[in-house]
């Protein structure tokens, strides 16, 4: 299917105005998906999966999270510098104005005419925990989360989950450690509609194409669950 892609401007509830890349499938989408970043910006690959939802029907949005402290970033984790400079930025992210942020590209986007007001999220990393904050703070039809970064210590907040969640969790991501996931099941696993998925032996960012710890295989195996996730709730 071809896509095209653009720009969205999205006015912040403050005022300020900041910039997502938009994927759209070449006829009438399905729904939109808002599409979280990782700490390094609206990498050549997020934009890549924009087109992999863009060419499923969907309306793929990726917003610039870091606009107010650096926009239009796009960061390698391959450099030292740059990987330095991303963690810097995520250590500086206000995750609660983030929050806002993203709401206003939810309300944005479900009024676009290309979708049918159906709005769904998926992040990576830190994107992955704004996922889960959006689950639990927002009315999003249905979240996906890779590997979300934190989770374990938002966990009270899960009782405010009122839409269907995924989380793909890596069995040996250096950053969400075996006890930070235990804690995550523990909360989490009772609830119906949660969802949760192990991946044993990978680590952290497994899914980000050439990444270091890139898996071809674990990769397509969460990304067709997502899918098949989308479609049954968007």
């Amino acid at each position: 299917m071809d896509t095209v892609s653009e720009k969205l401007i999205v006015t912040a509830a403050d005022g300020g105005k900041f910039e997502c890349h938009v994927a759209k499938p070449g006829k009438k989408a399905t729904a939109a998906i808002v599409v979280i970043q990782e700490i390094f910006g609206i990498t050549s690959w997020l934009k890549n999966t924009a087109d992999w939802l863009a060419s499923n029907g969907y309306v793929a949005i990726v917003p610039d999270l870091f606009w107010r402290m650096e926009p239009n970033l796009n960061l390698n984790d391959r450099d030292d510098k740059d990987l330095n400079k991303a963690f810097g930025l995520y250590g500086q992210f206000d995750q609660n104005q983030g929050i806002e942020d993203l709401k206003q590209v939810v309300s944005t986007v479900a009024a676009m005419p290309e979708a049918n007001g159906k709005v769904g999220c998926m992040g990576y990393c830190l994107g992955g925990l704004m996922t889960y904050l959006m689950a639990c703070r927002s009315n999003v039809d249905c979240s996906v989360s890779y590997y979300g970064g934190g989770i374990d210590e938002k966990l009270a907040e899960s009782g405010k989950i009122k839409k269907p969640i995924l989380l793909h969790l890596p069995g040996e991501d250096k950053f969400i450690t075996k006890d930070k996931q235990a804690k995550i099941k523990a909360a989490l696993g009772s609830n119906s509609l949660v969802t949760i998925h192990t991946y044993e032996g990978m680590d952290h960012a497994f899914a980000r194409v050439g990444g270091e710890h890139y898996d071809k295989a674990n990769a397509e195996l969460a990304n067709g669950r997502s899918i098949e996730f989308f479609k049954a709730h968007l």
